[in-house]
């Protein structure tokens, strides 16, 4: 293709994004509170109705300026950021992921099904400090069926090792919510790394959980210092956005920051 409709498909993919990412937010914040997402939108501050014109993501936060018409309350920069960060993951997918026939298209539907789910799952836990069992359960089962319906896995491992990823991955995890009580880590993180291990493969899931601390602890550290006068007692973070990060860093790059082919190797030679 050439550059101009290169960018055309590239645009139109962002859009798709950014309308699903409006939807993911009402998804978000109307998960396990007992409300159905076919209600229509409203303003949480006077409960006014929203007309389409003002539904528009990106654009309608950015024309009312970050207000409601009628109240003029702040509307939260969840939804404009949302909607930004899923059309972008979404271009990304389509560009790595292209789907050019019927086995990579249903590759390029399986990444955004996992993508609208983990975005739901990011939001969620920045906001509650959970993962809920569905969203992890929804997502492995997806990431475990893709192993053999289209899935791709970024080293040429076998598939036994990749259907052992899942539990292997998540099994540090569960060891740490075990040991601590649940204070250092939740078992929630453990859930979504049983995802992250069948979407990635074991090679790549490693090197996305490596990243995956290595960026938490630099934010965390970060954020701590900023704040440190505002921030009593103990505070919880977050850690399943670090590891969708992680995640999407090796999915969309191919990085390795650690590499464990040679010793896989050796495994695949004895068997």
């Amino acid at each position: 293709m050439d550059f101009e409709t290169t960018f055309i498909f590239w645009l139109l993919a962002f859009i798709f994004g950014a309308i699903i990412g409006s939807f993911l937010n009402v998804v978000s914040l109307r998960f396990n509170t007992g409300m159905g997402v076919n209600g229509r939108s409203k303003c949480f501050s006077c409960g006014k109705g929203l007309v389409w014109h003002e539904l528009i993501p990106i654009v309608s936060f950015a024309a009312q300026k970050g207000r409601c018409k009628k109240c003029k309350s702040k509307i939260s920069w969840q939804y404009p950021i949302v909607e930004f960060f899923s059309g972008a993951i979404f271009v990304l997918i389509f560009v790595k992921f292209p789907p050019v026939d019927v086995a990579s298209a249903i590759t390029t539907v399986l990444y955004l099904f996992i993508t609208a789910i983990l975005i739901v799952i990011t939001v969620y836990d920045i906001k509650h400090k959970i993962i809920p069992d569905s969203l992890s359960y929804t997502f492995s089962a997806i990431a475990l069926a893709g192993l053999f319906f289209g899935g791709v896995t970024l080293f040429h491992i076998p598939l036994l090792i990749n259907l052992l990823a899942g539990p292997l991955c998540a099994l540090p995890f569960a060891v740490l919510w075990a040991i601590s009580g649940g204070r250092w880590m939740g078992l929630g993180d453990a859930k979504l790394m049983l995802g992250i291990g069948w979407t990635l493969g074991f090679v790549a899931a490693i090197s996305s959980m490596v990243l995956a601390f290595w960026i938490g602890a630099v934010v965390s550290v970060a954020w701590m210092m900023i704040a440190f006068k505002k921030v009593k007692g103990n505070y919880e973070i977050p850690f399943a956005p670090y590891l969708i990060l992680g995640m999407y860093i090796v999915l969309l790059t191919g990085v390795s920051v650690i590499d464990l082919r040679p010793i896989l190797a050796i495994i695949n030679v004895q068997s």
